[in-house]
């Protein structure tokens, strides 16, 4: 208790002191043009992102299956509507995944297969970000594969929209979202609920989402608020114990709270926030009895105040400073009691060297109770070798601590955790060059990864046990390609290679689950009565035969106001499992309208 108090003073105080200070200005301030600061601290070139007009023309069905058109291996148990899925990064394992939403870290510290309980709809999101270079140094722990960042949108109009759609296996869905601006505030509600019978036995499912965002703007910025709720029901065949057949069931609600400011008083930018997450999960790995009377019920908390200021010097560029605190807390049926805290500290620098050369400069300390004083850092140096043309070198040390479930977790004689655990460790580099013209981007990526300590589940007797592995070497080759062919047409594709090299002494439990070969592409066009879309990806992973995917989108305007679509995933009906013994669905077809006004 006397640690959550804590906490909450320290938020509570900052708050408080900046709200006097965001309003206790001049009558002449409120003359003035309100001024919004967004600051980045991707410090890394690169970066792949989608707006909402994207996520909107795009074949899927939510956030989480539509930022799988980027360089991202999404590994889905279950991927219609984002149920769950795993992210992996330039052959990262699901763990080593920065999820950040506003450019703030979210994951659960209970395992990162909850990563994708993200309770905010598709009218929520004006941005998804995949960030493969990004750095622990600057956002925090958990990104040695990279980060995903999920942006919301702020209500800045009056909006209404109702979309329903129904399709293949008892599928139904509706959203709506609501939002309007009075004066200097700003509001929006959203509700989506989805549900399906499941394309095979014990793949149904059920999931409700309803968030509240909010912005006000003030003489010196804005505080922005968001909180969103999200209840899932599903199951989840084989979803930890693949190829036993295991009917499990699964349970799920998250609570979600961003809060903060965003203010600059004559240039110093000073952003105070706080992030609240709770996470309830039950599971039962035989839901009718005959293998199992193995249940499991976890609650987990995370509360993260954080402050940042940023200020431009002639000398030394944007320079930043930041203070965090972290506290994450679970209670659990099967891993106990625990909670463990952080308190960090970090600085960021972008400065111009030249007119053609920049740098990116970061430095973090995260001093942990349960684990060593750790320090992270990256360097990035771009340079414009011709107009529009750019050569970039980065380097960064990233970390990751143990989940929760890696630590203290055993199950009905399948699994258990290690509480002697160490934090993973990793060293990134990568070099690249990009072309960037009016209707033309071509950006080649060559990286390299150095993984210590790095933890997975491995065969040890008769149970996988989470192990630290000695050590990785990561290899590969990232593209990405962009053309506006005219009005109409647009593509993109992005291709990714990955070889990664372990040891071989292990019998690891979802084997050398990374993407060998990883290709995206999508093309849409802006047809007079609406935006159509095709998307195809291939996947192989080593040791195994890969699959090609056929999706499409295709919407047709009745008015300005009211529009049909129907989509279509794995069109041609392959058969694949992107992990094996779980098995992935075939063709499925939804259609529906969209009235938005």
């Amino acid at each position: 208790m006397h640690k959550i108090k804590w906490h909450g003073l320290f938020f509570a105080i900052i708050l408080a002191g900046t709200f006097s200070f965001a309003l206790a200005q001049d009558d002449t301030s409120t003359d003035l043009d309100r001024i919004v600061v967004s600051k980045s601290r991707n410090l890394f070139s690169g970066g792949y992102s989608l707006s909402a007009a994207d996520l909107e023309a795009l074949p899927a069905s939510s956030i989480i299956e539509a930022v799988g058109s980027l360089p991202l291996d999404l590994q889905s148990r279950s991927p219609h509507s984002g149920i769950q899925a795993d992210f992996s990064l330039r052959g990262s394992s699901f763990q080593d995944v920065l999820l950040l939403l506003n450019g703030r870290r979210i994951n659960d510290p209970q395992t990162a297969h909850f990563n994708s309980d993200i309770p905010f709809t598709r009218a929520d999101i004006s941005k998804a970000q995949v960030l493969p270079s990004a750095s622990s140094s600057l956002f925090g722990p958990d990104a040695i594969g990279g980060a995903v960042n999920f942006i919301i949108k702020r209500p800045q109009e009056k909006k209404y929209v109702l979309e329903l759609s129904g399709g293949q296996h008892n599928t139904f869905s509706g959203l709506f979202s609501a939002s309007d601006k009075i004066k200097d505030l700003g509001l929006r509600l959203s509700i989506e609920r989805a549900q399906s019978s499941g394309f095979h036995e014990d793949t149904d499912y059920k999931k409700f989402t309803t968030s509240i965002a909010s912005s006000l703007a003030l003489p010196l910025g804005s505080f922005d608020f968001n909180m969103g709720y999200q209840q899932k029901e599903f199951g989840a065949f084989d979803f930890y114990t693949p190829g036993k057949n295991n009917p499990s069931k699964e349970w799920t609600r998250t609570y979600l709270l961003d809060t903060g400011f965003n203010l600059d008083k004559d240039g110093l930018v000073i952003k105070p926030n706080f992030i609240w997450r709770r996470h309830f999960d039950k599971f039962q790995l035989d839901k009718t009895g005959v293998k199992s009377n193995f249940v499991s019920n976890h609650r987990n908390d995370t509360y993260t105040p954080s402050i940042y200021f940023q200020k431009e010097f002639l000398s030394l560029g944007k320079l930043g400073f930041g203070l965090e605190y972290g506290d994450e807390r679970i209670t659990s049926t099967t891993l106990g009691r625990h909670n463990r805290e952080h308190k960090s500290l970090f600085i960021d620098d972008a400065l111009d060297l030249t007119p053609a050369l920049s740098s990116g400069l970061s430095f973090r300390l995260d001093d942990f109770d349960s684990f060593n004083t750790a320090y992270t850092g990256s360097l990035t140096l771009r340079y414009e070798i011709l107009s529009q043309n750019f050569l970039h070198f980065a380097v960064s040390r990233n970390i990751r601590v143990p989940s929760f479930t890696e630590l203290y977790y055993s199950d009905d004689g399948y699994t258990i955790g290690n509480s002697n655990l160490s934090a993973e460790k990793s060293l990134n580099y990568e070099i690249g060059y990009e072309i960037k013209k009016e209707r033309f981007s071509f950006s080649p990526t060559l990286f390299f990864r150095r993984e210590d300590d790095f933890i997975d589940w491995v065969m040890a007797g008769s149970r996988w046990q989470a192990k630290n592995i000695s050590g990785a070497d990561v290899l590969g080759i990232e593209t990405r390609f962009g053309w506006e062919i005219n009005k109409i047409a647009s593509v993109n594709t992005n291709y990714t290679y990955i070889n990664k090299f372990t040891n071989n002494e292990y019998l690891f439990k979802y084997g050398p689950n990374y993407a060998r070969h990883l290709w995206n592409t999508e093309f849409v066009f802006q047809l007079p009565f609406g935006a159509q879309s095709i998307g195809f990806t291939y996947k192989k992973k080593p040791g195994r035969d890969g699959w090609f995917l056929l999706n499409a989108r295709a919407n047709f305007n009745l008015n300005k106001n009211t529009s049909l679509f129907i989509t279509g995933t794995n069109l041609l009906n392959t058969g694949y499992q992107e992990i094996e013994g779980i098995p992935q669905p075939g063709r499925w077809v939804d259609s529906g309208f969209r009235l938005e006004w």
